[in-house]
């Protein structure tokens, strides 16, 4: 991800601006930014007094939490699953969610269900016995 312009850049920027020695376009033509940028600096710093960058990226919270985390927890250990369902339960409890944001949450606590040996379902057909060596060519006369 990239980072934010330099401040000392910024200052710049909007202080030939301000002082009127070059009007938005030619300012980020002289500092080699693009014009919308200058405009949106010059403009921030008229609205609130600064050129600080604003915050890139940060946490978002999971979707899932608090008596929607503590009812999911309990419904996975009771009984069979799929997640499908478990995206629809919790929109009848109203939490919409998506697929994802449920497989995300099943993985992170553990709570994955494994078919087990009773369950399986039928495997490929079995092999029939391998054949046996050849027999030996018959001797013609």
């Amino acid at each position: 991800m990239p980072r934010p312009y330099s401040i000392d850049l910024r200052e710049r920027v909007v202080g030939a601006v301000l002082k009127g020695e070059m009007s938005c376009n030619r300012a980020a033509t002289h500092f080699d930014v693009a014009i919308s940028t200058a405009v949106r600096w010059v403009a921030e710093f008229r609205k609130n007094g600064t050129i600080e960058p604003g915050q890139m990226g940060g946490h978002k919270p999971r979707a899932i939490r608090g008596e929607h985390s503590t009812w999911l927890i309990a419904r996975c250990r009771s009984a069979d699953f799929t997640l499908r369902g478990l995206v629809a339960e919790l929109a009848e409890r109203g939490l919409k969610v998506d697929y994802h944001s449920v497989w995300d949450f099943v993985r992170a606590e553990g709570l994955s269900y494994k078919k087990n040996g009773a369950r399986r379902r039928t495997g490929p057909p079995r092999r029939s016995p391998q054949a046996g060596p050849m027999e030996a060519p018959s001797k013609q006369s």
